[in-house]
C-alpha cells in the first residue's frame, strides 16, 4: 500500500476506522463534458451558475435513482444555480473513455473511481483533496484505497470486499450441514468432493476478463499469508517467488483441475454471467462482492433464507480466516475543472449521509459512512459482514500497478488453458511488479 497507510498524521489503519461500522450507457464526446463556472465560490454557494459534468457508470441504475436525487438535492440548497449532469458511461469502456478526457485535458468536473490501482495510476488528472475534507474524515472509511503518496484523491462512497457466499440448499442436498460453513481449506476441499457428486458446481467462476485470479489472490491468500507476510505484501515487499505465492496460483490450477468450477470458465463473464449461475442453483458456493453488485443484496432476492456466507478459509498453519476489504468506489475532481471547491461542494454531497443511507436501502451497497445503521436490513448475512469488517485487511490485488494487473488477468487465463507454467507466471509477474 501507499505510505499513507503506515505514514502521515491523517492515515489510519482500515480496521480501526470500520470498527465504527460494525458498531453503529451513452457515451458522449468530449465537447459536451462538464465545464463549471468559476464565478464565486464554492461551499457557502449564493452567486455561482454554470454546469458541473459527473463520469460514473452508476447513475444510471435504478437502484441507484434514490442516491442520486438525494445528492443532487443536497447539492441544490448549497448551490441553487449550478446545473449538476450525470453522464452512465459503460463500465467495460469508462477507464479508457477517461483516458481520453485525461489526455485532452477537457472532460468532466467530478469523476468516479474504484479504489486501488485504477485511482493511482491517474492521480496527476486529480486534485488533492485533504484541504477540504473537513468532518468527513472521520464519518467515512475507506481513504487508504483512495490515497498515494500521503495525499487523497477521492473520497470513499462505499466498501468494498469479497466474502464467500453459499447456498445453504444444495449444502443441505449434498449431505453437509448448512449452518456450518467450510472454516479451513481441508474442509471446503470437502465440501467440493460432496457438491460433485450431486451433478453440481463447487463454485461459479467467470474469468473471460481474467479477474477471477484477482478475487483468488485476495480471498485465499490470508488463508496461506502469516500477518507478517500479507502486511509485507501490502507494503510493496512482494516476492513473487516464495513458497507461498506458488501455492496460491498452484491452487488456482489445481481448483480448476479438480472440477471446482463450471465448465469454459475463461469464455464466461464474471459480471453478470458467474454470478447468474451461483443464483440460479448452479453452484453451491461462489465469491462475491459486498457493495455494488453480485453482493447480498442481489443474492438474497433469488435464494432468501438460503443465502449463507463466510470468510476466506485457513489453509496454512499461521494464516487468517478474514474477509479482505476497503473502500470501494469514490469520487474525485478532475484538475482541469473550472472551479475546484465547487466541485468537491457536489463530491460532499455525493458522500453525504442521506444519499449514502439510500444508496445503502435500495442498492444493496455498504456505504462508507460510519453512521449508518445496518442492524435493519432484514437479511441475516448482512450482520455477519459487517461483523467481519473491523478485522479486515486491504485486498491483496489491489496495491498492484495497471499494468501488472493486466499481465495477471492474460496469465490467469493461460493457466487455466495450461499455456504457461506457473513459475513461468510468476518470473512475468515479478518483472513487472518493480
Amino acid at each position: 500500500m501507499p505510505a499513507a497507510l503506515s505514514n502521515g498524521t491523517r492515515s489510519r489503519r482500515f480496521s480501526t476506522r470500520l470498527a465504527a461500522v460494525a458498531i453503529a450507457p451513452l457515451v458522449l464526446t468530449l465537447a459536451a463534458c462538464g465545464a463549471a463556472s468559476d464565478d464565486g465560490g464554492g461551499s457557502e454557494g449564493g452567486g455561482e451558475s454554470g454546469k458541473l459534468v459527473v463520469w460514473d457508470w452508476k447513475s444510471g441504475d435504478p437502484t441507484a435513482k434514490a442516491y442520486v436525487d438525494a445528492a443532487k438535492a443536497d447539492f441544490e440548497k448549497k448551490h441553487p444555480d449550478v446545473e449538476v449532469e450525470f453522464v452512465a458511461q459503460p463500465f467495460d469502456n469508462y477507464y479508457t473513455l477517461l483516458g481520453t478526457a485525461i489526455e485532452s485535458g477537457s472532460g468532466p468536473d467530478v469523476v468516479l473511481f474504484n479504489g486501488g490501482a485504477q485511482l493511482r495510476d491517474r492521480v496527476d488528472a486529480l486534485v488533492p483533496l485533504d484541504d477540504y475534507l473537513g468532518d468527513n474524515e472521520e464519518r467515512l472509511a475507506g481513504w487508504e484505497a483512495f490515497q498515494d503518496a500521503d495525499q487523497t484523491y477521492a473520497v470513499p462512497i462505499t466498501l468494498q470486499g469479497e466474502p464467500f457466499y453459499y447456498n445453504k440448499k444444495i449444502y443441505e442436498e449434498a449431505g453437509l450441514d448448512p449452518e456450518a460453513p467450510p472454516t479451513t481449506y481441508d474442509e471446503l476441499t470437502d465440501v467440493c468432493e460432496a457438491i460433485a457428486k450431486i451433478d453440481k458446481d463447487c463454485f461459479s467462476l467467470g474469468n473471460k476478463e481474467g479477474i477471477g485470479m484477482e478475487f483468488h489472490l485476495s480471498t485465499f491468500g490470508p488463508g496461506v499469508f502469516t500477518p507478517e507476510q500479507y502486511d509485507a505484501w501490502l507494503a510493496g515487499d512482494r516476492d513473487w517467488s516464495s513458497p507461498e505465492v506458488k501455492q496460491l496460483f498452484e491452487m488456482w490450477v489445481q481448483q480448476n483441475e479438480d472440477g471446482w468450477f463450471n465448465d469454459g470458465v475463461n469464455s464466461t463473464a464474471m459480471f453478470m454471467d458467474e454470478f447468474t449461475k451461483f443464483q440460479g442453483g448452479e453452484s453451491g458456493n461462489v465469491v462475491g462482492l459486498i457493495s455494488d453488485v453480485a453482493h447480498w443484496k442481489s443474492f438474497d432476492e433469488f435464494l432468501g433464507d438460503d443465502l449463507g456466507v463466510y470468510p476466506g478459509p485457513i489453509v496454512n498453519e499461521g494464516g487468517q480466516s478474514l474477509m479482505p476489504a476497503e473502500g470501494g468506489i469514490g469520487y474525485g475532481v478532475t484538475e482541469w475543472t473550472a472551479d475546484k471547491e465547487l466541485a468537491y461542494d457536489l463530491v460532499d454531497s455525493l458522500s453525504s449521509t442521506d444519499a449514502l443511507t439510500a444508496f445503502y436501502a435500495d442498492a444493496g451497497a455498504i456505504a462508507s459512512d460510519t453512521t449508518i445503521d445496518t442492524s435493519d436490513s432484514g437479511i441475516p448475512v448482512v450482520a455477519d459482514i459487517v461483523s467481519w469488517l473491523p478485522e479486515s485487511k486491504p485486498n491483496l490485488h489491489t496495491v498492484l500497478s495497471a499494468d501488472t494487473l493486466d499481465l495477471l488477468h492474460r496469465l490467469s487465463q493461460q493457466l487455466i488453458d495450461g499455456k504457461v507454467t506457473v513459475d513461468d507466471a510468476l518470473a512475468q509477474l515479478a518483472a513487472s511488479d518493480k
